[in-house]
């Protein structure tokens, strides 16, 4: 079930970095200055390469690679997630209402993204070979 929520999520979050990226580069591109329509492509970028982390997780929870590993690479998975809505979701914030207070929540996200990729390696340390 749990991979199965992460495979759902992932498609939802590529479909939505596909849509902002098209509306950053056709709706925003004359409506923000150039930094702020930076800031808003940098939130799509890192939301691209995030969903594609939690597609991994997803995948590689199908496998039985020991209980110890799922439980990190499901970690991982929700540390991306929450990275994603904090990183990506207070850029998106910013850009298109200029209001500061945003800029706060993105390192918070950044962390949750170091955090998710230690957790992720740390889950391939601890893959078992799969048995046939």
């Amino acid at each position: 079930m749990k991979s199965k929520a992460l495979l759902i999520f992932s498609g939802l979050s590529a479909m939505v970095a596909v849509i902002f990226g098209a509306f950053a580069a056709h709706a925003l591109k004359g409506q923000l200055s150039e930094y702020l329509l930076g800031v808003f492509e940098t939130g799509v970028q890192y939301q691209f390469i995030h969903t594609l982390a939690i597609l991994a997780c997803g995948i590689l929870l199908q496998l039985k690679l020991g209980l110890k590993s799922q439980k990190y690479f499901f970690i991982a998975a929700i540390c991306f997630i929450i990275g994603i809505l904090c990183f990506s979701g207070s850029l998106y914030a910013l850009a298109l209402t200029g209001i500061k207070w945003f800029g706060p929540i993105t390192p918070l996200g950044g962390l949750l993204f170091i955090i998710g990729w230690g957790a992720f390696s740390f889950a391939a340390l601890n893959i078992n070979e799969v048995t046939k």
